[in-house]
């Protein structure tokens, strides 16, 4: 019934959403006319403005009909993890951690730090976020990979120009209804004390929860939660989704050993360069798509990047995993 529910409030969203463009585009038509008989300059302004929002509305509505996977509506896990090269690439995931979170916020999601491993002069070494609202997943998903970011560092006192690594994976948060299978057996449990900022009773207590799963070596962590037993449900959560991913990855390798292809973008592969210095630009390698302003795309601007992949994938016939 929930999962029901939860469909209801989307397909009417959707509904209502077109019924409002529609009304927004006859709208729009009577205010020309009216702007043709009149010869009212101030009209013909109004119509422009209106009909820029209309075409806007009409990209968000044609890039979330791209999302038709089984778990793109869901809520999204997404972790970033600093590649090798120490401050400099931590401080390059800490960017990254900001850019996700920018990017959220503007889409009216809610964003939950679940655990972050920070460096130990300066930016992470990992986080793991959990951003709640519809489709977040089915957006998120365009962005796993490795990112590259080369630029002047500002931790070298010679100012040269280094690149750095960092990896980006999502996952879909799954519905309490779909059974994934978890033996106690197979869990190791570890408790510690959390790091960071929290609160002293975050700061003073084991109450940071580590779990992994000793079959596929998955291993989730949470420490934003006050208390022990919240951060072990929470952590069991994302244990859940992410055997759930692993099993749909498993599935679509089986897809692909049929069909006789090779995936081009798997995880561990570079799918897109900030380039900061000596030029400006941020290009996707996967679709091409670029802009010469990275530092709107760092304070998250990543819907372009995002709608090039998924139309691509969908020109593709394939189904954006």
């Amino acid at each position: 019934m929930q999962k029901l529910n939860q469909e209801k409030v989307l397909l009417e969203k959707s509904v209502r959403d077109y019924n409002e463009l529609s009304q927004k585009v006859e709208d729009s038509l009577t205010l020309l006319e009216m702007a043709v008989e009149a010869e009212d300059e101030a009209s013909f302004q109004e119509v422009r403005g209106e009909l820029a929002f209309i075409r806007k509305r009409i990209g968000d509505l044609e890039l979330k009909s791209l999302l038709n996977g089984e778990v793109d509506v869901n809520s999204s896990y997404i972790s970033i993890n600093s590649g090798a090269g120490g401050t400099e690439a931590q401080d390059w995931a800490a960017m990254l951690l900001r850019m996700y979170t920018r990017w959220a916020e503007q889409q009216g999601y809610n964003v939950e730090i679940l655990s972050m491993n920070e460096g130990e002069e300066a930016g992470i070494k990992s986080a793991t976020l959990l951003i709640e609202g519809p489709y977040a997943y089915g957006y998120l998903k365009a962005e796993a990979g490795v990112h590259r970011l080369v630029r002047i560092s500002p931790y070298d006192s010679n100012a040269r120009r280094h690149t750095s690594f960092a990896s980006v994976y999502a996952w879909p948060e799954i519905d309490d209804n779909i059974t994934i299978e978890i033996r106690d057996e197979d869990l190791k449990l570890d408790t510690y004390r959390s790091g960071g900022a929290g609160g002293q009773h975050v700061n003073k207590t084991d109450s940071a929860v580590r779990i992994t799963h000793i079959p596929s070596g998955i291993i989730v962590a949470c420490q934003s939660q006050r208390s022990q037993h919240a951060n072990r449900d929470k952590a069991m959560k994302m244990l859940r989704a992410a055997l759930y991913e692993k099993e749909l990855e498993r599935r679509q390798r089986e897809l692909n050993a049929i069909a006789g292809e090779r995936l081009a973008n798997e995880w561990g592969s570079q799918i897109r360069s900030y380039v900061l210095h000596p030029y400006q630009l941020a290009k996707d390698h996967r679709t091409d798509f670029e802009t010469g302003n990275p530092a709107a795309v760092l304070d998250g601007e990543l819907n372009g990047f995002i709608e090039a992949w998924l139309k691509e994938k969908a020109l593709q016939g394939k189904p954006a995993t």
